[in-house]
């Protein structure tokens, strides 16, 4: 029996090869739990389809992701926070800050799990962040620690 694999099974292969394996095998265990289809012509057409468009989303994807590092290395973010009496910050500038600042400032929603500060932001003055947009595209920002 011929199968087409839509999950990569550790024994067998990965996802999207048509093996041959046995008729329980392939019926009771890999098309019963969902790893394989039976490799029919219809059935590797509609795969091969559904792989055309998972890479033209990606690419799509990849494309605006790479706009959105353009635009975050353009801008200068401005973040107002209160000074103490020795001018440091009370407490330190958070990534839900940046986050949020970013979304009303420029209309960029960035996750804040995405946003790398390598040290606590305790001081006014300006720093360069790193944001991690997906797909290995890396985006660094300016930002601008304003005291109140």
């Amino acid at each position: 029996m011929k199968v087409l694999l839509i999950k990569d099974v550790k024994s067998l292969g990965k996802a999207g090869e048509i093996k041959e394996v046995k008729d329980g095998y392939g019926q009771n265990f890999l098309i019963a739990k969902g790893f394989a289809k039976l490799a029919t012509d219809e059935v590797i057409e509609e795969w091969k389809k559904e792989q055309e468009e998972m890479k033209k989303r990606e690419a799509e994807e990849i494309a605006r992701l790479k706009e959105i590092e353009k635009r975050l290395g353009e801008i200068k973010l401005v973040i107002k926070h209160k000074l103490g009496a020795n001018g440091a910050l009370y407490g330190a500038v958070t990534k839900e800050e940046i986050a949020e600042a970013l979304k009303i400032q420029e209309g960029i929603e960035i996750d804040k799990k995405a946003i790398e500060i390598k040290h606590p932001i305790k001081t006014a003055g300006s720093f360069d962040i790193s944001v991690k947009l997906g797909h290995g595209i890396h985006a660094h920002m300016n930002l601008e620690i304003v005291g109140e």
